[in-house]
C-alpha cells in the first residue's frame, strides 16, 4: 500500500507518457492530425525524463512535470496577489488606492470616490488633517521655496514636489526622458540618481539636481576616486540647478553596488564615466572624506566647483550621534550646507538585499522628526532647507512630511507610476513589462516618452491642485504653514493624539545652552558627538 502511495508521484509523468504512446497510435489509425497531440505530450515526457534525472530540484525528482506548477505559480504569484486577492488598503508595497490615485490623475481622469471612505478610521495608526470652519481658496498652487542659504551665489527657486532619485541604467533612456520632459514642463526638478547625467536628461531640458554618490559618477578619475575637473565640467551644465552629495539611501543604507560589466553599455558608460568591460563599484563609503570636518569641507569644494550652486546631501538615518557629529562640524567649520534631504527606509530600489530593506535604516517620519529637532538645537535650521523622502505620493504625504518639518517632497515611485510602471516589482530581473525599469531595448520601446511625460506634468500639476484645496480646508494661506499640531494620529484603538505631541518641535538652540532640559536623550547623544571623527566614544557598560 505504501509502495502504491509513493508512486501516485508519478501519475502525472505517466499519464502523459500513456497519452503520448496514445496519440502516435491514433496518428496510424486515424487522423494525422493527431502529430499535434503526439508532439505536445512528447515535449512533456521528455521534460518529466529530464525532471527525474536532473539533481538540482527535488520536487521536480519527486513530482516530474507536475513540479513545474510548483515554480509557475511562484513565477506569477506578484500578479495574481496585485490583481486578485489584496485589498486596496494592502501596501505590497503601495496599495491600490495610492497607485489608483497616481494613475487617475496622470491620465486626468477623475479622482474622486463615491461611498466615503474605505480606511478604518478608528484603528491605530490613522492620521487626519484637522480643517478650519473658514477654509480659505488658493488660486495659485505653483508653490516653490529659494533653495540657497548666504554661501551661495546660485539659489534655486524650487517646487515642492519634485523627481526623487533614479539612475540611468536603473531606469530605461524612455523612462528618464519622460520624466524629465514632464520635469520641464511642469517647472519642478528632477534627482538624477548616482548614475550621472546621461543623453536623456540632456535631451529632456528639464531641471536637474546632480547625485554625486560614492561611486563619483559624472566626476570620476580612473581609478574611481573623485576628480574635480570633471566634476566642475558636468556641474557648470545649465540644467543642473543643485548638487546633491549622497551618504545613504532609504532601501540599503550603509549597502554599496556592483553593475556587472555584461550589464554595462555604451550610453551607461558614456554617462557614468567609466570603461567598457569592467564591473563598476560603487563604494558603501566615500573616499574623498572621511570625518565630519573633512566632509563640510568637501561641500564647499563642491559649492565652489559648480560656480556657487546649492549644495547638499541626503541619507537615510542610522547612528543619530553621526549626524549630530556632522552639525558640530557645520558649527566649527562655519560651512553650512544649503539643504539637507532625509530618505525614509521605506524607499524603494531596484535591488536591495532583503535584510537591509527590512531592517536597516530609520523610517522617514522618525527621521525627518530627528533631522529637523537637531538643527533646531543647533540653531542652524533657517540656514538649511530639509527634503523628505519615503512613499510621498498624494497630497495628504506632502501635508504631513511638510507638518514633520520638511521644506519640499520628493517621490521615485509615484512618478514611477505616472509613466506607467505597474508595481510588478520586476526591476532587477531586466524584464519590468512596462519599459520603465530596464535595459531592454525592446522593453523600453514600449514607453513613449512624450505621451508619458505629459502624464508626469499632469500628475505633478493635479496633487499640487489638490495640495492646496488641502492647504486652504486647513484655513492656512500656504503649505510651508502646516505645523504639527495641523495633525492628528489614532496611536491605539479610540485614543488619538494632536501632532504636536508626537511630533513636537523641540526648542530654537537647546543643545548650544548648557542650562537648558533635555529633550528625548538629544542633549545625551549631542554630548557623545564630536566633529572630528564619526568613531563612537568609549561606551561603559
Amino acid at each position: 500500500m505504501t509502495e502504491l502511495s509513493n508512486l501516485t508521484r508519478y501519475t502525472t509523468f505517466i499519464g502523459v507518457i500513456v497519452l503520448c504512446l496514445l496519440s502516435l497510435i491514433l496518428v496510424a489509425v486515424w487522423s494525422a492530425w493527431f502529430w499535434i497531440p503526439f508532439a505536445a505530450f512528447g515535449a512533456l515526457s521528455l521534460l518529466g525524463l529530464h525532471d527525474v534525472r536532473q539533481e538540482h530540484h527535488s520536487i521536480l525528482r519527486n513530482y516530474p512535470v507536475l513540479g513545474h506548477m510548483r515554480f509557475l505559480f511562484e513565477g506569477i504569484r506578484p500578479e495574481i496577489r496585485q490583481y486578485l486577492i489584496e485589498n486596496d488598503q494592502d501596501e505590497e508595497p503601495f496599495s491600490r488606492d495610492a497607485r489608483s490615485l497616481v494613475y487617475q490623475r496622470a491620465k486626468g481622469q477623475e479622482d474622486a470616490r463615491p461611498f466615503g471612505t474605505r480606511m478604518r478610521v478608528y484603528d491605530a495608526g490613522y492620521s487626519w488633517v484637522t480643517h478650519s470652519v473658514q477654509p480659505k481658496h488658493i488660486d495659485n498652487t505653483d508653490f516653490r521655496i529659494t533653495i540657497g542659504n548666504d554661501a551661495c551665489t546660485q539659489p534655486y527657486s524650487a517646487s515642492i514636489y519634485n523627481i526623487s532619485a533614479m539612475s540611468f541604467g536603473s531606469l530605461s533612456g524612455n523612462a528618464i526622458l519622460a520624466l524629465n520632459k514632464g520635469a520641464a514642463a511642469g517647472k519642478f526638478a528632477h534627482d538624477t540618481g548616482e548614475g550621472s547625467v546621461s543623453r536623456y536628461h540632456r535631451e529632456g531640458g528639464g531641471d536637474l539636481i546632480y547625485q554625486v554618490a560614492s561611486g563619483y559618477f559624472g566626476a570620476r578619475a580612473a581609478d574611481g576616486s573623485f576628480d574635480p575637473e570633471k566634476f566642475r565640467e558636468t556641474a557648470a551644465l545649465p540644467q543642473i540647478k543643485m548638487i546633491e552629495l549622497k551618504l545613504s539611501q532609504g532601501a540599503k543604507p550603509g549597502h554599496g553596488g556592483l553593475l556587472p560589466a555584461s550589464k554595462i553599455n555604451e550610453e551607461i558608460a558614456e554617462a557614468r564615466g567609466i570603461p567598457m568591460g569592467q564591473d563598476c563599484v560603487s563604494p558603501a563609503a566615500h573616499s574623498a572624506f572621511s570625518t565630519p570636518i573633512e566632509m563640510m569641507q568637501f561641500l564647499a569644494r563642491l559649492r565652489e566647483l559648480s560656480g556657487g550652486k546649492p549644495v547638499g546631501f541626503k541619507l537615510c538615518i542610522g547612528h543619530q550621534r553621526e549626524f549630530m557629529c556632522m552639525v558640530k562640524a557645520m558649527i566649527e567649520t562655519g560651512i553650512v550646507p544649503d539643504f539637507i534631504v532625509v530618505d525614509g527606509a521605506e524607499g524603494g530600489t531596484g535591488a536591495a538585499p532583503l535584510e537591509f530593506s527590512n531592517h536597516v535604516g530609520m523610517p522617514m517620519v522618525e527621521g525627518l522628526t530627528f533631522v529637523h529637532n537637531t538643527l533646531r538645537g543647533a540653531g542652524l535650521r533657517d540656514r538649511i532647507k530639509v527634503g523628505a523622502a519615503g512613499k510621498i505620493v498624494s497630497a495628504f504625504d506632502i501635508a504631513r512630511a511638510l507638518a514633520l518639518g520638511a521644506d519640499w517632497c520628493n517621490s521615485a515611485r509615484g512618478f514611477m507610476f505616472s509613466i506607467g510602471c505597474i508595481q510588478a516589482q520586476a526591476c532587477h530581473t531586466n524584464h519590468c513589462p512596462v519599459g520603465v525599469a530596464t535595459q531592454d531595448p525592446l522593453r523600453a520601446r514600449a514607453l513613449d516618452p512624450e505621451s508619458k511625460s505629459q502624464r508626469v506634468a499632469r500628475f505633478h500639476r493635479e496633487t499640487m491642485d489638490a495640495l492646496g484645496e488641502m492647504t486652504g480646508a486647513a484655513g492656512l494661506d500656504a503649505p510651508c504653514d502646516f505645523l504639527p499640531h495641523h495633525l492628528m494620529q489614532r496611536q491605539s484603538d479610540l485614543a488619538m493624539v494632536q501632532g504636536n505631541r508626537a511630533f513636537a518641535y523641540l526648542p530654537e538652540g537647546f543643545l548650544l545652552d548648557d542650562i537648558a532640559a533635555d529633550h528625548r536623550g538629544y542633549k545625551e547623544r549631542w554630548a557623545r558627538a564630536s566633529p572630528q571623527t564619526f568613531d563612537p566614544p568609549e561606551v561603559t557598560y
